[in-house]
């Protein structure tokens, strides 16, 4: 027999029930341990007939197939493939991607006023709510930020940044990467539009005994109104200053003597003045750096590059370095939103309809969510730091052989008694989380 592959092996199709994401059982354990299911059907309109989907059937596919690594509603299909892990999970059905996109039309309907929308809006509240309830932190930190989806849609609008496509608002808590808010905006909605009903928003969902006590932003959060609020609640915040006309007259005002550098031969300055916009009702500390431009351009004269940033953080508790530094911490909100973006799929949009792309945006906040609480709640510590990449390669994808024994189902992974038990031990946390979530 002529051969016809470069491996002597022979493919064929297996009636057993098998599964090549094993670990996407436990992942399945703990949102439903914390109440995805049963919230969203408490919040989220019920079907038009006896015939329809339940909303959880929607939703829990759509973050399952995040989590597992899909980014489209085309994705959903390979759930389909693993109906033994499905079963095992007590999910009996899988609608069809067409289903999904009708129904995430509806959700974002904004003749029905955006019912579904909302009704997400309050799963995300309180889900976030159970897992903050077990953190021992009372003050976070707020980082705010834009993020920027490029897709070439039919009604998408064209970013600041010349692209075609969406920029939702994104609130993080610091301490622990959660997403506190989510907006859903079009391309052509400016960052600083309404950044101080967002912090507002943001404010609103903490829950009882937790506070936003630090902000940090970029120049899009430079407003009066803003700062002001942030001054009434008692918030120690930073936010890049507007280089605007009266930021560089009182920059060039500051003798060269006041200038310093931070670490010496870091290759940059640091100084400090007072400033106050015409609408705030206090002054601030305006800690500005400066670096020698390696050459001018036609739309940037001068000598030097500056870097300003406002603060209310007195000179006792940060000197102007220390404010820099952590001001620049918001640099890990850009890592939370790659995580969000490329790893939960919210890197493109899959509807034509800005509404119904809002909808599958705020499930992936929550799917996002949701894996953050697995990990804290869930895995050991040195587990905290890893991507969901990192999750799917060590526990998501991992091969298993679903047995019926008696009255039992049994699991068997192709894992060594190492992850057997870590396995176990992650299931254990699950089900005593799950008996005490609001208590």
């Amino acid at each position: 027999m002529i051969q016809q592959t470069i491996f002597p092996f022979k493919l064929e199709i297996t009636k057993e029930k098998l599964t090549a994401r094993g670990g996407l059982a436990l992942m399945a354990e703990f949102n439903h341990g914390i109440g995805l299911r049963e919230l969203t059907d408490r919040y989220l309109p019920s079907p038009g007939s006896n015939r329809g989907f339940n909303p959880s059937v929607f939703v829990d596919t759509l973050v399952l197939m995040l989590q597992g690594g899909g980014r489209s509603f085309e994705d959903i299909r390979e759930l389909k493939y693993e109906e033994g892990l499905m079963k095992l999970i007590d999910i009996n059905s899988i609608p069809d991607p067409d289903s999904v996109g009708d129904w995430c039309r509806r959700m974002g309907n904004l003749q029905t006023g955006q019912l579904g929308l909302k009704g997400l809006g309050g799963v995300r509240d309180k889900l976030n709510h159970r897992m903050m309830k077990r953190d021992k932190t009372e003050a976070y930190t707020l980082d705010a930020d834009a993020m920027e989806i490029i897709g070439e849609k039919a009604d998408a609008f064209y970013t600041y940044k010349g692209n075609k496509g969406y920029m939702p608002m994104i609130g993080f808590l610091y301490e622990i990467n959660l997403c506190i808010y989510d907006e859903f905006r079009e391309g052509n909605t400016a960052p600083a539009f309404g950044q101080r009903e967002f912090y507002s928003e943001c404010k609103r969902r903490m829950p009882r005994g937790k506070r936003i006590g630090y902000y940090r932003a970029d120049s899009a959060s430079y407003q009066a109104e803003l700062i002001n609020d942030l001054e009434e609640d008692g918030v120690k915040w930073t936010i890049t200053a507007d280089l605007d006309h009266a930021v560089k007259t009182l920059i060039e005002t500051i003798p060269d003597n006041k200038w310093e550098e931070p670490v010496k031969g870091c290759g940059y300055e640091i100084a400090e003045t007072v400033h106050t916009m015409e609408d705030t009702k206090k002054a601030f500390r305006l800690v500005i750096k400066r670096e020698l431009r390696k050459q001018e351009n036609l739309f940037e004269m001068g000598k030097y590059f500056h870097h300003a940033v406002a603060t209310n953080w007195d000179e006792e508790e940060k000197d102007a370095f220390e404010v820099l530094e952590w001001h620049n911490q918001r640099g890990q909100a850009e890592n939370f939103n790659k995580e969000l973006k490329n790893g939960f799929g919210m890197e493109r949009m899959p509807c034509g309809q800005t509404e119904a792309n809002a909808v599958f945006f705020r499930i992936g906040v929550i799917a996002y969510n949701l894996f953050i609480g697995f990990k804290r709640l869930s895995c050991p510590e040195s587990w905290i730091k890893h991507t969901i990449a990192t999750f799917r390669w060590k526990m998501v994808q991992v091969a298993g052989r679903i047995v019926r024994h008696s009255k039992s189902i049994i699991l068997k992974l192709a894992v060594d008694i190492e992850k057997l038990e870590l396995f176990k031990g992650i299931r254990k946390s699950i089900f005593e989380l799950s008996l005490v979530l609001d208590g």
